[in-house]
């Protein structure tokens, strides 16, 4: 794919939604942080009902350790594999209280020597709370990167760096966003939604989705 393609890709996504957010409801970066955390195998909906419950009577540092570890989980137990996010997230509390104050740290290698945290959570936590240029490459942002023909990789490093080289700087504060939704609502995994696309015809992808008689 051409940058002048790309360009127009990013162009049109920023035109549909000027100011897209992440679906995480969160009100400080601890909040997304444990969020984020918390997402990994889960949906958006099902962490966001949770953390609606959790985060009114514990949402710092101080206040989840004081909760203890059984009562974490008895808020976080409609999220898969909670019990090992409940020990990360208190772990995870634990260094924030010792090693940085209670804050969340600003530096992707700091980020990351969190339990639970990888790359992806740490982008993810850099970009859309500190408001860095960082690419969280989800199986969303893989699937469209390869898909479309943007930034094509056989892993989730090689799309992360390709990303990051091709992606227009003015778009790249918002990409990770836009592809997320894109993945999420348009490109779906099993069937894309071509005929509802609004960069199908900018689209390498050979196998497009006819569509369908009652669209």
């Amino acid at each position: 794919m051409n940058a002048a393609k790309r360009y127009e890709i990013f162009r049109r996504l920023r035109e549909a939604n000027p100011s897209p957010k992440t679906e995480l409801e969160y009100t400080t970066p601890f909040e997304l942080l444990i969020s984020v955390l918390l997402s990994a195998q889960a949906t958006d909906v099902g962490v966001n009902k949770a953390t609606r419950r959790l985060y009114p009577v514990a949402n710092t540092p101080a206040k989840i350790l004081a909760l203890g570890i059984d009562e974490l989980m008895g808020y976080i137990q409609t999220i898969g594999l909670y019990k090992t996010k409940a020990k990360n997230v208190m772990a995870t509390c634990q260094i924030l209280l010792d090693k940085h104050g209670g804050e969340v740290p600003r530096t992707r290698e700091e980020l990351v020597e969190l339990p639970g945290v990888g790359r992806k959570t740490a982008n993810v936590v850099l970009n859309t709370a500190f408001g860095e240029l960082a690419m969280a490459v989800d199986t969303h942002i893989f699937r469209v990167s390869n898909r479309t023909g943007i930034a094509p990789g056989k892993n989730v490093d090689i799309v992360e760096e390709k990303l990051m080289k091709f992606v227009p700087k003015e778009f790249l504060l918002d990409a990770h966003h836009w592809l997320i939704l894109h993945g999420r609502y348009t490109c779906l995994a099993r069937k894309p939604q071509c005929w509802n696309c609004i960069i199908a015809d900018l689209c390498e992808f050979k196998g497009k989705t006819p569509t369908p008689a009652n669209a």
